[in-house]
C-alpha cells in the first residue's frame, strides 16, 4: 500500500479544512498559555498553501511538501511558522523525488521532521511542546513498520500516540516557548501546538486509510 502525490495533495487540502474549523479552538487553546493567535496563525498559512499548492504532473511529493513548507515559513507568524515550516520541508527532503511512499518511508520522514523541530526549538519530550506528540507517533509508525502492519493501520496508531502525547501535556509545566513564562501556571492546560499536531497525523490517517 503507498501514498501518491494525489493523496498528499488531498491530506494538505484536507488539513487546511480542519485547521480553518478548529482556528478559534486552537487560538483559545493558545489564550491560556501563549499569545492566542496559534489557531488563527495557522489558518492564515495554509490558506496560503492552498493557493500555491503545486498540481502539474512535473513535481514530485518531495516538492509538494517543500512548498508548503516554504509558504507557512513567509505567512505563518510566532513560532508555529518557522516549525511547521520545518516539519514539511525535512519530511520533503526526506521524501524528494518519490512519487508515492509506503509505511517505513512515512516513518523516516516524520522521524526526520521530529529531528529538524528539536534541533530548531531545542525541546525534548516532557518540555509541553508540539514534540510530546511528534515523538510518540514516530516510535509508533517505527514500531508497526517493523511488525509488518498495513498502511492504514500504523497510521491509525500513529495518530493514536499523537493524541495521547498532546493529552499528556495538560499536566505538564512548559520549559519552552512562550507558556514557559507562566512556570507552574502552565500546568493545566492542553498544548495547542501539540494539538494542531495531532490534528495533521489525525487527518493523514483517515484521508490515507484506504490508499492501495
Amino acid at each position: 500500500m503507498a501514498v501518491t502525490k494525489k493523496d498528499v495533495l488531498e491530506w494538505i487540502k484536507a488539513f487546511a479544512q480542519v485547521i480553518a474549523e478548529n482556528k478559534e479552538y486552537l487560538t483559545e487553546l493558545d489564550a491560556q498559555i501563549g499569545d492566542a493567535d496559534h489557531g488563527a496563525n495557522m489558518d492564515r498559512g495554509f490558506r496560503a498553501v492552498l493557493e500555491k499548492l503545486p498540481n502539474g504532473e512535473d513535481v514530485d511529493i518531495g516538492k509538494i511538501m517543500k512548498t508548503v513548507g516554504m509558504t507557512l515559513l513567509s505567512k505563518v507568524g510566532g513560532a508555529g511558522g518557522p516549525l511547521y515550516s520545518t516539519i514539511f520541508m525535512q519530511a520533503g527532503m526526506s521524501i524528494d523525488g518519490k512519487d508515492y511512499f509506503d509505511l517505513a518511508d512515512w516513518a523516516k520522514a516524520l522521524e526526520a521532521a521530529t529531528a529538524g523541530v528539536v534541533r530548531l526549538g531545542k525541546a525534548s519530550p516532557g518540555d509541553k511542546t508540539m514534540v510530546d506528540a511528534l515523538t510518540p507517533a514516530v516510535q509508533a509508525l517505527k514500531d508497526a513498520t517493523e511488525q509488518g502492519l498495513s498502511l492504514g493501520e500504523g497510521l491509525k496508531k500513529s495518530a493514536e500516540a499523537a493524541e495521547e502525547g498532546m493529552i499528556a501535556t495538560i499536566p505538564l509545566v512548559a520549559r519552552k516557548g512562550r507558556a514557559s513564562y507562566l512556570g507552574e501556571r502552565s500546568a493545566g492546560h492542553q498544548d495547542p501546538g501539540a494539538t494542531s499536531t495531532f490534528m495533521l497525523l489525525d487527518t493523514a490517517a483517515k484521508v490515507w486509510a484506504n490508499c492501495s
